[in-house]
């Protein structure tokens, strides 16, 4: 009687850990960077954190509330009541926007969050979003995640500027588009769409019934006299528009993770659904001492963007001398280069290499595109630091020329 013979089967391939939607997103260019400059003793002007704390009375007001035992436990789901009020009085007191604040505002764990939430909320697998390119590296992560398809729009340099493409805009959607994801001022071009661009980009929407999700957290530095413009002022844009706001960049305490959202009620409602398995709450104490923040007096914010657009010129002079072409920005607190004048192309190389030739950390755009070759020779430079840390940078730039 002979042995029966048998053959294994070969090993199926293993499921690789990470979510294939999460594949090609590895450790953010941000988290590289400051590490670098942490290794190398750099100035870090990549990621875009102050270096100094914001207001005095704001930083007690959120002591105040912890000893108060105010936050220390749960807020309420769609944030504190107090935040919500001074939310909506901050839209309709800037911009002339009226929101319900037991229903149309939401507080968030920062813009980031918001943006996660929204997309999450209002994507479904095969949906396109179209985005304006380079964009905010969590926007693509977060379409990723709702299953959705990014379709870039790229901001292309133009007399100084990026600017877009308005006949490519409208080319980009399809059937399949549902949403617009529009960043002003945008990070990390540091263009100030115009009212020009906002009516096309409004009209567009309306004759193609999309949906908008606009990030304006840098509404409050605008550098011209005209301001910021919401979409959602726009006709027929309110009740498509999930407008994205954050405390962060406004008040410079990036670390509490105050953002939100206003919107119809109907969309509201669908990104908090999204956003309660997110974070659930969070913020707590922040919350109250933000309620206070957005109640400043105009001398406030208006002493900030002057701060601000002093910091601008400071870097972009010392840019400038040291041989980068410099686009000067109209929003944000971001500068973005041309590194080519100095001989270079590639801007991954260019940053990972400054530290040890100058002592400064920045970041390249490319990590913003899809188009990774659109970007190659942008890099971009925070200057939201202390006036003595930006001459210092300068000073140090400098050296490339040599």
């Amino acid at each position: 009687m002979t042995a029966m013979t048998s053959s294994a089967s070969p090993a199926p391939t293993p499921r690789p850990v990470l979510n294939r939607r999460l594949a090609e997103f590895g450790t953010t260019i941000f988290a590289e960077m400051s590490a670098l400059a942490l290794r190398t003793g750099s100035i870090n002007l990549g990621q875009g954190f102050p270096d100094t704390d914001g207001p005095e009375e704001i930083r007690e007001a959120a002591v105040r509330a912890l000893r108060d035992g105010r936050g220390n436990q749960y807020p309420p789901g769609p944030g504190v009541p107090e935040l919500r009020t001074a939310i909506a009085a901050h839209q309709e007191r800037r911009y002339g926007l009226t929101y319900d604040p037991d229903a149309e505002v939401l507080v968030t764990a920062g813009a980031t969050e918001a943006i996660a939430a929204a997309l999450l909320a209002l994507l479904e697998p095969g949906d396109e979003v179209i985005a304006l390119e380079p964009y905010y590296d969590s926007y693509a992560a977060c379409i990723a995640m709702a299953g959705g398809t990014r379709a870039p729009v790229t901001l292309r340099p133009h007399e100084g500027s990026f600017r877009l493409d308005l006949d490519e805009l409208r080319d980009a959607v399809t059937d399949r588009t549902r949403l617009l994801l529009i960043n002003t001022p945008h990070n990390p071009t540091g263009t100030v769409l115009t009212r020009e661009e906002l009516t096309a980009i409004a009209e567009l929407a309306v004759e193609r019934d999309l949906l908008v999700v606009t990030d304006e957290v840098y509404e409050h530095l605008v550098f011209d006299d005209a301001g910021h413009l919401p979409l959602a002022t726009f006709p027929g844009m309110r009740e498509r528009t999930v407008t994205i706001g954050s405390a962060g960049k406004t008040f410079s305490f990036t670390g509490w993770k105050v953002g939100w959202v206003t919107a119809t009620q109907e969309l509201t409602s669908a990104v908090r659904s999204a956003k309660q398995f997110l974070t659930y709450v969070a913020s707590g104490p922040f919350q109250y001492a933000i309620a206070e923040a957005l109640r400043l007096p105009d001398s406030y914010f208006e002493e900030f963007r002057a701060d601000m657009r002093v910091k601008r010129e400071l870097l972009a002079g010392g840019l400038e001398q040291a041989g980068f072409t410099v686009f000067r920005p109209a929003g944000t607190y971001f500068i973005t280069t041309d590194i080519r004048p100095l001989g270079e192309t590639d801007g991954f190389a260019f940053c990972r290499a400054l530290p040890e030739r100058a002592g400064v950390v920045a970041i390249p755009n490319a990590v913003f595109y899809d188009h990774r070759e659109q970007g190659a020779p942008f890099v971009r430079f925070a200057f939201c630091k202390r006036t003595d840390v930006l001459e210092e940078a300068a000073a140090r730039l400098k050296t490339l020329g040599r």
